[in-house]
């Protein structure tokens, strides 16, 4: 995963692995609802919503958790979601972005803390860890769906930024502000993604041992498994091989 490697990008191998579905069908649940609050609940209106349940369906989330999902935003209209965006530092000085949605700013913010605390990290200002990374807009598919000099012309005539194909699935970047636009001209071809939002890519990454590099995953896991937190980015380079490396031994 050379070019654009970083966790959000690896957590995509070894999430089907993971004995982690109900967090991660919780996780998917709570994107779909606030989307679907927030917008149409009509997936083709709601370019959130859409993101949301083509995850949901890379995940294997069964159609009535999606359903429920859905519905729920219209049971639970005095649940107010907000989308709040973390910085900080973790071991080894691994720049960290957190997007969580929470209904308690406050335990949030202490349960983050706790964590970063607990693995020698920081919690940081606004605007202490941003700078090392770029928002840009990522669509990830299935290799299995389209081939490489294929996916390379469709990102090229979508007006993508860039194309990757040398890990296990092709990877389409694209600037923030056009995102949509090629998903949509994307969509027309591919209608089921592994995943597709903004994302925030690190513009230089950290390559550490095989031991530092567990010991931040260990952490970035930790991140993960709090309720509230959506995504976690950082600028780890991972290698490729590396989960395949530590399995064997």
């Amino acid at each position: 995963m050379a070019g654009h490697s970083h966790w959000a990008g690896i957590k995509h191998r070894k999430g089907r692995a993971d004995k982690q579905r109900s967090k991660i069908f919780s996780k998917l649940s709570k994107e779909i609802t606030v989307a679907a609050k927030l917008g149409s609940k009509d997936p083709d209106m709601n370019p959130r919503l859409r993101s949301a349940i083509q995850a949901a369906r890379s995940s294997n989330m069964p159609k009535d958790n999606i359903d429920r999902a859905i519905n729920k935003s219209e049971v639970n209209k005095s649940a107010n979601y907000n989308s709040l965006v973390y910085e900080g530092f973790g071991p080894e000085k691994i720049a960290i972005i957190i997007e969580a949605l929470t209904d308690n700013k406050n335990r949030t913010a202490s349960n983050i803390r706790t964590i970063f605390q607990k693995f020698g990290g920081n919690l940081g200002e606004s605007g202490a860890a941003a700078h090392q990374f770029k928002q840009s807009g990522v669509i990830r598919i299935d290799k299995k769906k389209i081939s490489d000099n294929e996916i390379l012309e469709l990102a090229i005539n979508s007006g993508a930024e860039d194309c990757l194909s040398n890990g296990p699935y092709h990877q389409i970047i694209t600037s923030k502000d056009n995102f949509y636009k090629v998903k949509i001209k994307i969509e027309k071809k591919i209608n089921d993604f592994i995943s597709s939002g903004i994302e925030w890519l690190p513009t230089n990454k950290i390559s550490l041992d095989e031991e530092k590099t567990k010991s931040v995953i260990n952490f970035l896991e930790t991140l993960e498994s709090d309720d509230d937190v959506q995504h976690v980015y950082a600028n780890l380079e991972v290698d490729s091989n590396f989960f395949e490396k530590i399995s064997a031994k």
